[in-house]
C-alpha cells in the first residue's frame, strides 16, 4: 500500500446527486486502503449519510449556505492539517480554494469538476465576477480531475490550465446488480407492467420536458409506462406539461427513490435526456442492470460511456422526434445485453488507484 494519507473531502452535503454518492464511495474506499479520511461538510444532511463508512469521520460545519462555510473550513485546515483536500462541485471548488488560500494550507489542492462547463454559464456582471474566481480557483488546484475527457478539455480551455486529469466515476456493479434483483422497491403496480424510465433531478439539465414531448408522440404503445425517479424544483412545470400533452394517466412521478436499480432492471428501456453532463453514472448503473439505453449525444460523457453508440443509442439533444423514434425501435427489440466488458473501465478498484495515484 501507498503511505497513509489524511485525506478531507469537501462536499455541501450528502443530499442526493451523483456527485454525492461518488464521494462517498471514494470516502469508504479511501478508508479500506488505509487512509484517515474526513468528510467535512457545509451541513451535515442528506439521504448518503447512512452509506458512509463508520471508519470516515464527519466533520458537520453546520452553515446554510456553501460560502458561510468559508472560515470554519479554513480553520479546519489549520487545526487538522490533512494532507489533502479535495473538493467537488463548482461553488464548493471556489470556496475550498480560497479556505485552503486562507489557511495557508500545504494541503494537495484537487478539485474534481463533476459537469460540462461553457462560458455561458457566466453570464452578466455577476457571471464574469464568478468567472474571475473560477479561474483563480482552478489555478490554485494542484490537480484537476474532469470525470471525462470533456469535462477536462471544457476546463482547460475555459480556466486556461493545464493540470487536469481524467479519472471516471467508479461504480459499485456488485451493489448494483445485488439492488437491482429486490423488486419489493417496485411499487405493485409496476411489477408486472412495461415502463420506460428516466433518472434524475428534477432539474433544466435534465431536460425531462422533452422526453415527456417524446412518450407523448409514442401511439401505438399505449400499454407502455414512463417513471421518473427524482425530485426538483421543476416537478409541478413538468406534471402540467404532461396534462397537457394528455399523458399524465400513464406518467409516473415518485420522486427520490433509495433504490432506483430495481425500477432500472425493470425497465424496458432506461433514457437519459439531458441537455448537459458531467459525465452520465446512471447509463452505467442502467447497463450494469442489463437494461438498454438510450441517451442525449449532450456534452459530456454519454458519447464516451457509450463508445459513439457501441453500447446504446445516441440522439440529438432537445429532439423530441428522434427520442421517440429511438425508444420505438428498442421497444419492438425484447433482447437484453451483457455489457460486463465495457462495466469494467468503472470498477470502483480502477477509478480508486487513478486517485491515489494523485494523492
Amino acid at each position: 500500500m501507498s503511505e497513509a494519507k489524511h485525506i478531507a473531502i469537501f462536499l455541501p452535503s450528502l443530499r442526493g446527486g451523483g456527485a454525492e454518492r461518488v464521494m462517498v464511495m471514494l470516502a469508504n474506499g479511501f478508508v479500506e486502503r488505509g487512509h484517515k479520511v474526513d468528510l467535512v461538510l457545509t451541513r451535515a444532511e442528506g439521504p448518503y449519510l447512512p452509506e458512509v463508512c463508520s471508519a470516515v469521520r464527519i466533520v458537520d460545519l453546520n452553515k446554510g449556505r456553501v460560502l458561510a462555510s468559508l472560515v470554519p473550513l479554513a480553520r479546519y485546515l489549520r487545526r487538522e492539517r490533512p494532507h489533502v483536500l479535495l473538493s467537488t462541485l463548482r461553488h464548493a471548488n471556489t470556496v475550498a480554494a480560497m479556505a485552503h488560500r486562507l489557511a495557508s494550507s500545504t494541503a494537495r489542492l484537487i478539485l474534481r469538476e463533476a459537469n460540462h462547463v461553457s462560458r455561458s454559464d457566466f453570464s452578466g456582471l455577476t457571471g464574469r465576477i464568478n468567472l474571475l474566481l473560477y479561474r483563480w480557483a482552478y489555478r490554485s488546484a494542484d490537480v484537476i480531475v474532469g470525470i471525462s475527457e470533456g469535462v477536462s478539455e471544457a476546463v482547460r480551455e475555459l480556466a486556461q490550465v493545464n493540470n487536469t486529469r481524467t479519472i471516471y466515476n467508479p461504480i459499485n456493479i456488485e451493489r448494483i446488480v445485488e439492488l437491482s434483483k429486490k423488486d419489493d422497491a417496485l411499487t405493485d403496480k409496476y411489477k408486472n407492467r412495461r415502463f420506460i424510465l428516466g433518472v434524475g433531478r428534477l432539474t433544466k439539465q435534465k431536460d425531462f420536458a422533452t422526453l415527456l414531448k417524446a412518450f407523448s408522440k409514442m401511439h401505438p404503445f399505449a400499454d407502455v409506462d414512463l417513471v421518473i425517479l427524482g425530485e426538483g424544483g421543476l416537478r409541478s412545470e413538468l406534471e402540467e406539461l404532461a396534462s397537457r400533452l394528455g399523458i399524465s394517466e400513464r406518467v409516473f412521478m415518485p420522486g427520490f427513490v433509495a433504490n432506483p436499480y430495481a425500477w432500472m432492471r425493470a425497465a424496458e428501456v432506461f433514457v437519459l435526456s439531458s441537455a448537459w453532463e458531467g459525465f452520465g453514472n446512471v447509463l452505467i448503473e442502467a447497463l450494469a442492470c442489463g437494461t438498454p439505453v438510450i441517451s442525449t449525444d449532450c456534452p459530456s460523457g454519454p458519447r464516451e460511456i457509450l463508445e459513439d453508440g457501441k453500447w446504446g443509442r445516441l440522439v440529438p439533444v432537445a429532439d423530441a422526434d428522434a427520442l421517440a423514434s429511438s425508444i420505438v425501435s428498442c421497444l419492438k427489440t425484447t433482447q437484453r445485453y451483457d455489457f460486463t466488458a465495457r462495466l469494467s473501465d468503472f470498477s470502483c478498484e480502477k477509478i480508486l488507484s487513478e486517485y491515489i495515484k494523485i494523492l
